[in-house]
């Protein structure tokens, strides 16, 4: 995921008078003869808080495969923020058919520092499918704001594609980690955040040299092979609002399937939803983060429920026998709006940090490291 620091050098300035439905249509240039130009349409809203400024089209191709065009859209998009409110996130749909599997996609850009009327670029680079009888004359890919999240956390947009949730989900980890970032540079110096910033930089590498290829989908499986169902083991994290009591899983000769969980609220407030990571463990003995499952709870204070995806499955690229697999609850949000997540003590602890992947702004925090020194996560750092 990207990240974009705002600027206004040589923008164009625009005013509160234009916030009108804008379209830029872009012929985008084919990459050989056998590729076909892309129109891409950019369709903003009349009340919309940010407007398109300009559109760079890349190398973004059509490609026509059996009955339907493979699309790969490689553009840069720059926006303003005409709102008069910092932006910490925002989620564009791209699509290309809305009906067609594999014909929408997303950009979301967390960790934003938008300041009122500033600039900022938003880079996508999406693959999708297009069928080939999608009609001749329309919009090849079409590109919509979800979502726009504030610095106060208020949000605005459809929120089709379920980003409130998840751009709140990531500003709140980003704080607790700039926090805790900065309190380490309070403390120990510019040698105990040099040291943070390698422990995150090898803990992230180690884990994607571990990880086998999976993917998590959503369907009714066609997999007729029965396989049986294993039980969850759950990690206890005492200072969680929710708490797994039970669950299970089928594991299938390709992967897992519709994991079934009894979740119990021990908070004092409503709970609308939750995640639960699952964890996997194969016969080699390695242990990795598998999935993080979202799901409707909506359970009253101290009652008890089961959260059952009969249509989620696992599979793996990569031959992998499941041997045992482990659970945890990852976050919570309350029917009031609010949210729980994890604190840095938790994720550090040794059964989980191994484990589940630094949040994002811990990643691009040590990327500006790795890339930029330790003088300019520092500069970073002090902006917020």
């Amino acid at each position: 995921m990207g990240t974009f620091r705002a600027s206004t050098d040589n923008a164009p300035s625009v005013c509160s008078s234009r916030r009108v439905p804008i379209f830029f249509t872009v012929f985008l240039a084919a990459a050989s003869l056998s590729a076909q130009s892309v129109n891409l349409k950019i369709d903003f809203a009349k009340d919309s808080p940010v407007t398109p400024l300009s559109v760079e089209s890349g190398d973004s191709t059509a490609t026509a495969r059996g009955g339907a065009y493979q699309v790969n859209v490689h553009a840069s998009l720059s926006l303003r923020n005409l709102s008069q409110k910092k932006i910490r996130g925002i989620t564009m749909a791209v699509l290309a058919q809305e009906v067609t599997p594999g014909g929408k996609g997303s950009v979301s850009i967390p960790s934003l520092d938008v300041t009122p009327n500033d600039a900022f670029t938003v880079r996508i680079d999406v693959p999708l499918i297009r069928p080939l009888s999608a009609g001749q004359g329309a919009p090849a890919v079409e590109v919509r704001l979800d979502g726009v999240l504030f610095e106060d956390l208020s949000f605005y947009g459809p929120d089709s594609l379920h980003s409130k949730h998840n751009m709140t989900l990531w500003e709140l980890e980003a704080r607790r980690d700039r926090k805790y970032f900065k309190s380490v540079l309070e403390t120990a110096g510019d040698t105990g955040l040099r040291n943070e910033m390698l422990r995150s930089l090898s803990r992230e590498a180690d884990r994607q040299q571990q990880q086998p290829g999976v993917q998590m989908v959503r369907g009714r499986s066609t997999n007729f092979d029965a396989g049986q169902d294993v039980q969850f083991a759950f990690l206890d994290i005492p200072e969680s609002p929710a708490e797994a009591l039970d669950g299970t899983a089928r594991i299938t000769s390709d992967g897992a399937r519709a994991p079934r969980f009894e979740v119990r609220n021990r908070s004092t407030r409503p709970i609308r939803s939750l995640e639960i990571g699952w964890l996997v463990k194969d016969q080699q003995g390695r242990e990795f983060l598998a999935a993080s499952l979202p799901a409707e709870a909506n359970l009253a204070p101290g009652k008890t429920g089961q959260v059952l995806e009969q249509d989620t499955a696992l599979k793996f690229r990569d031959s992998t026998n499941i041997s045992t697999m482990r659970g945890f609850v990852s976050n919570v949000e309350f029917a009031d709006g609010g949210y729980w997540i994890p604190s840095r003590a938790i994720i550090d602890d040794p059964k989980l940090r191994s484990l589940v992947a630094p949040s994002p702004e811990e990643q691009r925090l040590a990327q500006i490291y790795r890339k930029k020194g330790l003088a300019a996560l520092v500069e970073e750092l002090k902006k917020f």
